[in-house]
């Protein structure tokens, strides 16, 4: 049961496919054939309690958002309260919970933040039964004033680290741990893969590994063998494959559907909001001084990975007559100008997507209704470009690959080490970051 614990709280960190195989291989050893186990071997034995070196340098939880904890404990101080709830102040609701409750103390309504205009009088402050002094008086509503903007911050700060989280997992994040645990074999897919999608990128001017390697192709045939027990939709949350479809009822399939559009939904009005506050370059989309590459690069990625769903799910309902009249494009990453300049120098060439990308409306203010485009648009496009709008995934599901297992490699910004010692030196001296230590 703990083994099943750690693999749950495994969808929400970053976690070495290697470390999560090795749980794997302790729940599921007397349940695999001998060829099963050989396959899972392959990275159970490079665990980090079974490495050399036992440990890594590369951080193994996605980023926390700092709340209003700090804050919120100096305006309990300042107005001689006791805390009124038992609410995660990291969060955003309890730090609305907090300001609806405290606010009234001062007659001060939240969002009224003008210090000129929102601000009571010494006449209205009395009618109002605050027999404070104006220092007083200010110095609380100036506290909740910041603790308000402290809450702005937090929503932004959330939604950046959900879509980091969708960008690599799609929604496994989400699933609830009765479904995860409702099968062994779904359980051990889900984390598995998890791990395998939230591998960091590699610097490098060929694409990146699929996160579908041997290992998951044979913990997923497990899950189709077994059919009847596995929960396929919790799978479905972290794997839109057509197989995993088809086990869905038209209903859940339509919840999932729902899902992923109100995600698309959500993501559309970042993207859009970033792209208005970023000089981005669209035709080749290099970073330029000033550009939140990391923001934008998460973001267009839970984008991609949320349209990819949709696409998935679109086709497996039998509705592909949407797309005569809807059908948005990927949104395109930045990209380094050092890797830019050394895919030219190996003999590259403007990525095609990146040409399709130019040629399209932004694929945000298509799903808003600011713009039009369907597939047939999509696909001429493409084919102008020379490439071949199904096969690359454009107006259709992507291709179905199985990638060999490739052990994790000690990265820093995205530049492969030999091993975590030095890794963690280079770090330290700030190495491949473009940044000079001036120490």
């Amino acid at each position: 049961m703990h083994n099943i614990q750690n693999l749950y709280k495994s969808l929400n960190e970053r976690k070495r496919p290697e470390d999560i195989a090795e749980l794997i291989a302790d729940l599921m050893h007397d349940k695999l054939t001998v060829a099963e186990n050989e396959i899972l071997k392959t990275a159970a034995q490079s665990a980090l309690n079974r490495n050399f070196f036992g440990y890594t340098s590369m951080l193994e939880s996605f980023g926390e958002v700092i709340g209003a904890d700090r804050q919120i404990n100096k305006a309990l101080e300042i107005f001689k309260v006791q805390n009124f709830s038992d609410s995660d102040y990291s969060k955003t609701e309890g730090i609305e919970l907090f300001l609806y409750g405290i606010s009234p103390l001062i007659s001060k309504s939240v969002g009224q933040n003008n210090f000129k205009t929102d601000r009571l009088n010494k006449v209205e402050r009395k009618e109002a039964g605050l027999h404070i002094s104006r220092r007083s008086y200010n110095k609380k509503w100036r506290l909740l004033k910041r603790i308000e903007k402290r809450l702005q911050k937090c929503i932004v700060e959330h939604k950046k680290l959900e879509f980091q989280k969708i960008s690599k997992h799609g929604l496994s994040h989400t699933i609830a741990f009765k479904d995860f645990n409702s099968d062994l074999n779904t359980a051990c897919f889900i984390a598995y893969y998890n791990a395998r999608c939230n591998v960091r990128s590699v610097f490098t001017n060929h694409s990146q590994e699929r996160p579908f390697d041997e290992i998951c192709d044979m913990l997923f045939k497990r899950c189709v063998h077994n059919s009847e027990s596995t929960n396929w939709w919790a799978i479905s949350h972290i794997y839109t494959s057509d197989e995993t479809l088809s086990y869905l009822t038209e209903e859940q399939k339509g919840l999932l559907l729902g899902k992923w559009t109100s995600v698309i939904q959500e993501i559309a009005e970042f993207l859009g909001d970033l792209w208005k506050n970023n000089d981005i370059n669209r035709k080749t989309m290099t970073v330029r001084r000033g550009n939140d590459s990391s923001t934008w690069n998460n973001t267009a990625g839970a984008w991609n990975k949320a349209r990819d769903s949709w696409m998935n799910l679109i086709y497996s309902l039998g509705m592909e007559f949407i797309l005569d009249d809807l059908c948005f494009g990927k949104a395109m990453r930045l990209m380094a100008a050092d890797v830019v300049a050394w895919h030219y120098t190996t003999g590259g060439k403007i990525d095609p997507d990146t040409e399709v990308w130019n040629k399209l409306p932004l694929p945000w203010e298509v799903f808003e209704g600011k713009a039009f485009c369907n597939k047939k648009l999509i696909a001429d496009i493409c084919r102008e470009v020379g490439t071949d709008p199904e096969k690359s995934g454009w107006i259709a599901p992507r291709m179905h690959t199985v990638a060999k297992f490739k052990p994790t490699p000690e990265l820093v910004h995205g530049v492969m080490v030999s091993n975590p010692f030095m890794a963690k030196i280079l770090k330290k001296n700030k190495f491949f970051s473009g940044k000079i230590n001036n120490n």
